[in-house]
């Protein structure tokens, strides 16, 4: 290490002084701190002194001087030296995350309150989706933008988790059709009996549980119900699954309200209902970093629809499709799924058809009625001519096999001894079996069952629709035709469209049940304003009535008052005044006035109830014509003789007497006569003031069928709830297949 010190300049000054000052010099060098000593070296390297021979007297010296070891600061003179590597570490750091690693840091990315909850049962499903079975998640991927903003329109109105929507995939794979072996249907796979509680329609012409909205909106409300019952989306999904009952009936047995503490427990397809629904959404939500989206799959985007309002017309879609200028006929079948045979008869109840908003332009100015016209289904198409064949003059044509088959030959006779049958199609009643509707049709309930693929101990439901073949009687052998006499040719018909044929002849059904329904409509309609108008008539005849009893009664206690204040003043006469009498008198024999013409429609009534008032209207008559009035009444199918009476105030000996009766049975479709029923009528009447007898209620028993709930069978019997829970003393509304109900028949 060198050191700097400065030595003054020579000067012609004596040569002693000089010495001493350079020993003082070189003392304070040899004294100086070390670290200035190290920095005045570091400054002065760059800048060499000056030679000695450009020195000016007066001047200093700078020198380097070499200065011990010793003497030097060890920290400053240590260099610094850079860590050792961790060799495992960088090796870790170079080595590419494994697919589990990826997934589950992707997996912690989602921000959800549906189950994602990553493990080794769920990365298998995620390597099904993403790569043994990607065709399926791309087909997936095509129709993922038709049906989401649908669901997740009304997810966020349920307030629900908006990666539900997913579940749709697990059940379908979003094919609104898609039907499961055990009978779900739809896009959420909806078993009959969930279907019927959340009031999803189900008939021979549309099913809604392959309506997106409707079924979609149902599953919401399942799903929010679940939710309130679990209160854990991944039991919530279990419950979807295998149901809600079996669901509490494990977490009862084993003590456990967790998916995962649960999982041996369960089923294999409910175990694996959950990790499939994170695999699904996973490989969904990351569909691109798995290169499943491609430019070659054909995306199907949602469309906003228009509605077009059927009330009992017939439409065809396939001729409302070309009417919107579709090529492709089944086009509108897409976005109406439900309808099952591509249209809707006549007759049918009121429905909305939906179709694309930008298809609407292709209408033009055609109006509601013309585009209906037009989308009508078309009827059996026209047959073509028969053929003639040529015929030569003296000579016999060699009969066809058409001909062979009309004349009398082994052919003949072999289709004669084949059976000939007529299907009909009978509705189920309410007690009814298989064997009874077997034996009303003389075949036998294996054919029954046969014909309409039934179990063996299947229980028929009322309103079902049964298939039974009724055998024809034979008809008679035809005459055999001569050999010169050549019999018409048989017509070829056509083929026509099997679902144009089922249009059409439903259209005829429908078309007949409607005028019945109608006319019955009417009937009940005319019989309903008649029994208002009487009872209009009857509540008027009463006030009436009041008013005259409150205005006697008044005019009496005025005239008792005046006798008494009379007898008072003139108490010398012995006798009391007769005019209170005969103000009591008049008060009992006080009628109303005649009816009107306007009110002469209710005489009757009026008549009837002044009968049945013995102390105020005991002189009153009714009115020739009133009296000697005769109604028709029309026997419906269900009515007795004492329910008749009761509806038209009378009695059955009454009834019996003005119809001649022997007994008390009746025919549905027999006319009964109301003779004078009116005027006669009011010996069964009580007084206005007195107390009404109400009639017994007529009770019967029900047994639950499969599928029933308390709220379908108080519908069926139009009575509420809480009367079948009070007649039953049910604490709930739960009911178990078989048990008997007490309900009240119509």
């Amino acid at each position: 290490m060198k050191a700097l010190h400065q030595l003054p300049a020579p000067a012609p000054s004596p040569r002693k002084p000089r010495l001493t000052r350079r020993l003082l010099v070189l003392a304070l060098t040899l004294g100086a701190v070390p670290a200035v000593a190290q920095r005045v070296h570091h400054r002065h390297e760059a800048a060499p002194a000056p030679p000695p021979s450009t020195l000016i007297p007066g001047d200093t010296i700078r020198q380097v001087v070499d200065l011990p070891p010793a003497t030097l600061d060890s920290l400053a003179a240590e260099p610094l030296e850079e860590p050792a590597v961790d060799s495992a570490r960088l090796v870790w750091l170079q080595t590419p995350a494994t697919l589990y690693e990826t997934v589950n840091d992707r997996m912690g990315c989602i921000e959800t309150q549906a189950p994602h909850q990553f493990n080794a049962a769920v990365l298998a499903y995620v390597r099904l989706f993403t790569e043994r079975q990607r065709g399926y998640t791309q087909r997936v991927l095509e129709r993922e933008q038709f049906y989401f903003p649908t669901f997740e329109k009304y997810l966020a109105q349920y307030n629900l988790p908006l990666e539900l929507k997913y579940l749709s995939v697990v059940e379908s794979a979003l094919i609104p059709t898609a039907k499961s072996p055990v009978g779900a249907v739809g896009l959420w796979q909806f078993m009959p009996p969930t279907a019927n509680d959340l009031r999803l329609k189900r008939d021979e012409w549309v099913d809604e549980r392959m309506h997106p909205e409707k079924a979609t909106e149902a599953a919401c409300k399942h799903l929010r119900y679940l939710y309130g019952v679990f209160h854990d989306w991944e039991l919530v999904l279990a419950a979807y699954n295998w149901g809600a009952g079996n669901m509490q009936r494990v977490m009862r047995k084993t003590g456990k309200r967790n998916f995962w503490d649960l999982y041996p427990h369960l089923p294999a397809e409910t175990r694996n209902y959950v990790p499939t629904f994170t695999a699904i959404m996973y490989a969904m939500k990351y569909a691109n970093e798995h290169s499943l989206n491609d430019q070659t799959l054909r995306y199907q985007r949602y469309e906003p629809l228009d509605t077009l309002s059927l009330r009992g017309q017939a439409l065809d879609l396939r001729r409302l499709s070309r009417a919107l200028g579709y090529e492709d006929s089944l086009t509108l079948g897409r976005y109406n799924p439900e309808v099952r045979h591509g249209g809707l008869p006549a007759g049918y109840r009121p429905y909305v058809l939906r179709y694309p908003s930008a298809a609407r332009e292709h209408l033009g100015d055609v109006d509601r009625a013309t585009l209906l016209a037009y989308c009508q289904p078309l009827n059996e198409l026209p047959q073509p001519l028969p053929t003639r064949v040529a015929r030569l003059a003296g000579t016999t044509p060699w009969p066809s096999h058409d001909e062979l088959a009309a004349t009398t030959g082994p052919r003949a006779e072999a289709s004669e001894a084949a059976p000939r049958h007529r299907r009909v199609y009978y509705t189920v009643r309410r007690g009814q079996t298989v064997a009874s509707v077997a034996e009303k049709f003389d075949v036998s309930p294996s054919q029954v069952r046969r014909w309409n693929e039934l179990p063996k101990h299947a229980t028929l439901r009322p309103g079902r629709e049964l298939v039974v073949f009724v055998p024809l009687p034979r008809a008679e052998a035809p005459t055999p035709v001569a050999a010169t006499s050549l019999p018409a040719t048989p017509r070829r018909i056509a083929p026509v469209d099997s679902a144009t044929q089922t249009l059409a002849a439903a259209n005829a059904r429908y078309a007949r049940e409607a005028q019945a329904l109608a006319q019955r409509e009417a009937a009940q309609a005319k019989e309903l304003l008649r029994a208002q108008k009487l009872q209009a008539a009857r509540i008027a005849a009463q006030q009436q009535q009041a008013i005259f009893r409150a205005a006697a009664l008044a005019k009496a206690a005025a005239a008792q008052e005046k006798a008494q204040r009379l007898a008072a003043e003139a108490a010398a006469r012995p006798a009391p005044t007769t005019e209170a009498s005969e103000v009591l008198a008049s008060a009992d024999t006080l009628t109303p006035p005649a009816p009107t013409r306007r009110s002469r429609g209710k005489a009757l009534a009026i008549a009837s109830h002044e009968a049945s008032t013995p102390d105020v209207a005991s002189t009153a008559k009714p009115e020739p014509n009133a009296a000697s009035k005769t109604e028709l009444y029309t026997v419906r199918p269900g009515d007795d003789l004492t329910h008749i009476a009761r509806t038209h105030s009378v009695t059955v000996a009454q009834l019996r007497e003005w119809n001649q009766l022997p007994s008390e049975t009746v025919q549905a479709g027999q006319h009964l006569r109301f003779s004078g029923s009116a005027a006669l009528a009011v010996a069964s009447r009580p007084a206005p003031g007195g107390a009404t007898e109400r009639p017994e209620p007529h009770l019967s028993t029900h047994t639950v069928q499969a599928g029933d709930t308390l709220y379908n069978i108080s519908r069926r019997f139009k009575v509420s709830v809480q009367e079948l829970r009070r007649l039953n003393h049910l604490t709930s509304d739960d009911v178990k297949l078989g048990q008997k109900l007490v309900v009240q028949a119509s």
